[in-house]
C-alpha cells in the first residue's frame, strides 16, 4: 500500500515551488488538444527559477449542465487542499491564478510522467498501491476518474490529475478504480479520514479555505461523505447511475 506523505510545505524546496506558482510569470508553451476544455502547457518563471505547469483558463471551460460556469479551477485547487489535508500527497500542488495569459483559472505544477503508464497498463502490484485513490475519489465526489488521470512516475509514485468535476452535492462517482469494493478499508487510511474530518468540524482556517472554492453545501457534503466512509469502513460500491467515466481512459 502506498505510504501517506504529508507534503505542507514545510521545507525550503516546496515554499519556494509554492512562491513560484503562486506568483511567478506565467508562459504559454503548448496546448494539450486532448482535454475537453482548454488546457495549456506552461512555463512559470520566478526569480532565477523555472517550472513546467498546467494552465487551465475559466473562460475556456466547456459549459456543464451540473457544474456552474467557471467553477471548475476552484474544484481543482479544492482536490489538492483535499489531498495536502489528508497527507497524501496526490494531487500536484494547484493554486488560481487571476492573471493568466488568457485570465483567470487553475495553474497546476506538471508532473513528468509517460502517459503511456497508466491505471490500465498498470501491473497487479502497482494497483495495490491504489487503495488511497478510491478513498480520495469517494471524498471528493469525482465524476471522471479516467485510467489516464491516474499517472505513474519514474520514481514509482502515484499522481492525480483532472478534477475539474468533483464535490458536487449530489452523488456523482464515476470511476475505473472499483478494484476493492466492498473490502476493509485499512486502518491507516481510516485514521487518516478521521483526522481530514475533525479538522472540517473544528479548523476555521481550513473552513474558509474550503468556502473560498466551494458552495456550503458542497462542503457539508464533503464532511458528510467522509462520516459515511467512517461508519462503513468499506471500500464504496457502485451507487446509482452510470459508474464509469466515458470514455474510459
Amino acid at each position: 500500500m502506498m505510504k501517506s506523505k504529508k507534503t505542507i510545505p514545510t521545507t525550503r524546496e516546496h515554499q519556494n515551488v509554492l512562491h513560484a506558482i503562486t506568483y511567478g510569470e506565467i508562459e504559454i508553451v503548448g496546448q494539450f488538444t486532448w482535454s475537453s476544455n482548454y488546457t495549456f502547457l506552461a512555463q512559470v518563471t520566478c526569480d532565477e527559477e523555472t517550472l513546467p505547469a498546467v494552465y487551465k483558463p475559466s473562460q475556456g471551460e466547456r459549459p456543464l449542465w451540473d457544474f456552474p460556469r467557471g467553477s471548475l479551477g476552484a474544484r481543482e485547487v479544492a482536490a489538492y487542499l483535499t489531498s495536502d489535508t489528508l497527507g497524501w500527497d496526490l494531487v500536484p500542488l494547484t493554486v488560481l491564478r487571476q492573471d493568466g495569459p488568457a485570465g483567470s483559472g487553475s495553474l497546476q505544477l506538471f508532473i513528468d510522467a509517460d502517459p503511456e503508464r497508466h491505471y490500465f497498463t498498470f501491473s497487479d502490484a502497482e494497483k495495490q498501491q491504489l487503495r488511497p485513490v478510491v478513498v480520495f475519489d469517494y471524498l471528493i465526489n469525482n465524476a471522471d476518474r479516467k485510467g489516464g488521470h491516474v499517472l505513474l512516475t519514474p520514481d514509482e509514485r502515484i499522481y492525480l490529475i483532472d478534477h475539474g468535476i468533483c464535490f458536487h452535492q449530489d452523488y456523482k462517482l464515476r470511476t475505473v478504480l472499483w478494484d476493492f469494493i466492498d473490502e476493509a478499508i485499512p486502518e491507516d487510511i481510516l485514521t487518516d479520514v478521521a483526522s481530514f474530518h475533525k479538522r472540517l468540524e473544528e479548523d476555521d482556517e481550513l473552513i474558509q479555505a474550503y468556502l473560498e472554492l466551494l458552495s456550503a453545501e458542497e462542503l457539508q457534503a464533503l464532511k458528510d461523505r467522509a462520516s459515511q466512509l467512517l461508519a462503513a469502513r468499506r471500500f464504496p460500491k457502485p451507487g446509482p447511475g452510470r459508474p464509469y467515466p466515458y470514455p474510459l481512459v
